[in-house]
């Protein structure tokens, strides 16, 4: 039975005021969650690269251009030198969590391959490094008014592009991100 405490399988949206250079404006997939602490993937950050550099560094090439030219995200700034591929289901990799039924993360070269065939799975884009939280920390930032949750929406996820998903987010919550205080205040 899942926890039901878990954020497994929830976006974070970096509140106004978080001024984190790592976080500021970020969504964040939570792609694990419990006792031992939490890692996600930042949704929003592409990088200066295109996967066609990640596959050359792989000694890898695609000569599918849509895919050569496919951005990568700053997924986090822990080992932001380790890649991750958020994915749809579909294909069986050497090294995949499952997030939610809908959701996947690969860790391993294969799917890398077979993306660069034009194989992989459907709807997957690559992010490199995570968001590391302790034990308690991210509950601890939570309630210190850095962020706010929200249950994934795949169309976010795989279809919005990404420099619109931190505003998106907002207007999912039904509020208007430029009206929000950036302080906190606890009763």
């Amino acid at each position: 039975m899942a926890d039901s405490s878990s954020l497994t399988n929830q976006l974070l949206v970096a509140m106004p005021g978080f001024d984190d250079p790592s976080f500021a404006q970020t969504v964040t997939l939570i792609c694990e969650h419990g006792a031992k602490g939490a890692l996600g993937i930042v949704l929003n950050k592409p990088l200066p690269m295109r996967l066609s550099e990640v596959l050359a560094q792989l000694k890898l090439s695609t000569q599918i251009e849509v895919i050569a030219e496919q951005p990568v995200l700053r997924g986090g700034p822990v080992h932001p030198d380790r890649g991750f591929v958020l994915h749809r289901p579909g294909g069986n990799w050497d090294s995949t969590h499952k997030i939610s039924d809908t959701i996947q993360v690969t860790t391993s070269r294969d799917v890398l391959a077979a993306i660069a065939r034009g194989e992989g799975p459907q709807d997957a884009f690559i992010a490199l490094g995570y968001a590391g939280w302790e034990p308690g920390q991210l509950e601890k930032e939570i309630l210190d008014n850095a962020w706010l949750t929200l249950p994934v929406d795949e169309s976010m996820l795989f279809s919005l592009p990404y420099e619109k998903r931190w505003e998106a987010a907002w207007k999912m919550l039904g509020i208007d991100v430029n009206a929000v205080a950036t302080n906190a205040g606890h009763a």
